[in-house]
């Protein structure tokens, strides 16, 4: 039987976005290696490419060839109820399109069932921005999500956000610092 999850995973192998829930809010994403798809993301969202993105990831293993740690660093635990994305060293696989003006990127293990189970299914981290147009507010409900996003994505994965409420908080690994609070 195939599940929404591989739906979204097949949609993300062959270059296509999707929107879908996350931790606190509903997300665009797509497979960070399919440039045409980041490049349609930021087109979507209006978005500085500048800014860079997010990419979220079902464990840490599938974060590997995207990011450099230090032989002494790892990623704290998530907590369901407190999500963190944590600005990390990039690997050389990075493109500016998905890492912005920023030496860094963006990562968070989602604890969010569905968009964990599409992690698996695609088996890649996703691309994960809010989805909205810059600026604007983000989709509250599914029946938002799909009114404003349904023509211009490829597939609209069925769920519910959640365990948070609203965007995670961003903070640099090597420092704690604090970039976006929740």
């Amino acid at each position: 039987m195939t599940t929404p999850a591989d739906n979204a995973a097949e949609v993300l192998r062959g270059g296509g976005i999707i929107a879908y829930p996350t931790e606190g809010v509903f997300g665009l994403g797509c497979l960070p290696n399919e440039l045409a798809a980041v490049l349609r993301i930021l087109d979507i969202k209006q978005r500085d490419p500048s800014k860079g993105l997010i990419l979220i990831a079902a464990n840490p293993s599938q974060l590997h060839e995207w990011i450099d740690l230090p032989d002494n660093a790892c990623l704290p635990d998530p907590d369901p109820n407190n999500p963190v994305t944590w600005i990390v060293p990039a690997t050389q696989q990075v493109t500016a399109a998905v890492r912005g003006d920023n030496a860094g990127i963006a990562v968070r293990i989602t604890t969010n069932p569905v968009a964990q189970a599409i992690c698996l299914s695609a088996q890649s981290p996703i691309v994960s921005t809010s989805a909205n147009l810059s600026g604007q507010a983000v989709a509250e409900d599914q029946a938002s999500l799909r009114r404003q996003f349904a023509a211009l994505v490829d597939y609209v994965v069925p769920g519910d956000c959640g365990p948070s409420l609203g965007p995670s908080e961003i903070r640099i690994l090597a420092t704690g610092e604090v970039l976006r609070p929740r």
